[in-house]
């Protein structure tokens, strides 16, 4: 009897077929060169193959999260004014037709995704269209490090919305390997892939590893013996959760890299972890990390970056501009360098809430939540969390059952991993003296308070 699994396998011939068909169908839609496409939908081979057909037949697709609420959608859609939206899976079947289009070597632009600022206006991140010796260039930045070749198979526990959920498997299939990918993550069948799959490489944020790990099936002595290694990224690592699967993987170990939907900055491997406790890793080849200092070697990180590696907000001159200086950008998180150029994390950018591998912004929260009945004040801020890193919660000030009212709002306006998880209800909140919320002196009001 066939085993149950919820990962499908795709080959790379399998996908270099459907990538064809699937830009066939794109254009048969009436899209022509440069147009924008919109993907909206769980994650699956289809929605992968699709995306990357269209990077190859010179489309410029953008991935949204299918968590979404209808009017985050449609906010974020009209940032784009695609010419096609994608957004149920019988749209996305028929592109799937008989016809074939010839394609690219390589993808000529990177799929948009949307990140926050700390206005919590959305931005989508773009790459613009590259010449096919640059787009060789971005694939081959990318296999220098991973390494790829046809008897590896990658086993992706992060969905195709994230931008590391199209960049691994693309840079894996185009050298013949294989991809393990499925619509949600499920502790549970990761666990039952890593048994019975034979992947070489695995991805997974802090908290899908945490859940795996954390399996009552699992035996004390199991060991994933195929993963040549296992890498994470997205948020913080807690250090017991490192070691802890460092006792499980062969190989090369537990590799993680430092970076954002607009680019990458830093690469670690297990061995420069062990020997600098608490590092992302050094700068990236091609890449150069400095600090602008704000208390002494701590401050905002800058990364020169290769022309290919550029990148700019969609429609958004003001905020390009200001992540730019030269060739090196920022995303404003802080950091400082030790002696031996190994970067370490003291802050993400701003406000910024990393909940199970996520980014959310406490702006955007606020400010769908703003105007509610019977509420005078909030403060969206976060607390640390076993499971997710950071769980995201929200402070209130107003009147009796302001907190349920909230609830019920951000019910209805608020994707699922953006909507706080728990809500405080205080008489004031703590201001400076110029009057801004002190949203850091929240996790421990609140905590006295519980």
């Amino acid at each position: 009897m066939p085993r149950s699994t919820p990962y499908e396998l795709l080959t790379a011939h399998d996908a270099e077929e459907r990538q064809r068909r699937a830009a066939a169908g794109l254009f048969n839609a009436g899209l022509t060169a440069g147009d924008i496409v919109a993907f909206c939908l769980s994650g699956s081979a289809s929605l992968l193959c699709a995306v990357l057909g269209a990077t190859r037949s010179h489309l410029l697709p953008a991935v949204l999260n299918p968590g979404l609420t209808e009017v985050e959608r449609k906010t974020y859609l009209a940032q784009l004014n695609p010419r096609l939206v994608i957004s149920t899976e019988a749209q996305l079947a028929a592109l799937f037709g008989d016809q074939e289009r010839e394609l690219t070597p390589y993808p000529l632009t990177k799929p948009m995704h949307f990140t926050s600022g700390t206005t919590g206006a959305a931005k989508a991140v773009t790459t613009g269209f590259f010449d096919e010796a640059t787009a060789k260039r971005v694939v081959e930045d990318e296999q220098d490090v991973w390494e790829f070749d046809a008897s590896d198979r990658l086993l992706m526990c992060s969905p195709v919305h994230h931008t590391v959920g199209i960049r691994l498997p693309m840079v894996a299939l185009s050298q013949g390997a294989e991809v393990l990918l499925s619509k949600t993550f499920d502790a549970s069948g990761a666990l039952d892939a890593l048994r019975h799959d034979g992947p070489t490489t695995a991805f997974m944020v802090p908290t899908h590893l945490q859940r795996v790990l954390a399996l009552p099936e699992l035996d004390r002595e199991e060991r994933f013996r195929s993963l040549r290694y296992l890498v994470h990224a997205g948020s913080s690592c807690p250090p017991a959760l490192k070691y802890a699967a460092m006792e499980r993987v062969g190989g090369q170990g537990i590799v993680e890299f430092y970076g954002a939907t607009e680019t990458q900055f830093a690469f670690c491997t297990q061995q420069e972890w062990l020997e600098h406790p608490g590092t992302v890793g050094k700068a990236r080849e091609g890449r150069t990390l400095s600090i602008e200092a704000i208390d002494g070697q701590v401050g905002t990180i800058w990364c020169d970056v290769p022309d290919f590696a550029r990148f700019q907000y969609f429609g958004n001159e003001a905020a390009t501009a200001e992540a730019w200086r030269g060739n090196a950008c920022t995303v404003g998180d802080l950091g400082e360098l030790d002696d031996d150029g190994f970067l370490y994390l003291t802050g993400r950018r701003h406000d910024l809430i990393i909940t199970g591998g996520v980014n959310v912004y406490p702006a955007e929260i606020e400010a769908a939540l703003t105007g509610t009945p019977g509420v005078r004040e909030l403060c969206v801020f976060s607390v640390n969390d076993e499971t997710w890193g950071q769980k995201v919660c929200c402070a209130v000030v107003g009147d009796s059952g302001a907190a349920t009212k909230l609830r019920e709002r951000a019910a209805l306006v608020l994707a699922p991993f953006k909507r706080p998880k728990e809500y405080f209800e205080l008489p004031e909140l703590p201001m400076t003296a110029t009057g801004k919320v002190l949203r850091r002196a929240l996790p421990e009001l609140v905590g006295s308070s519980r």
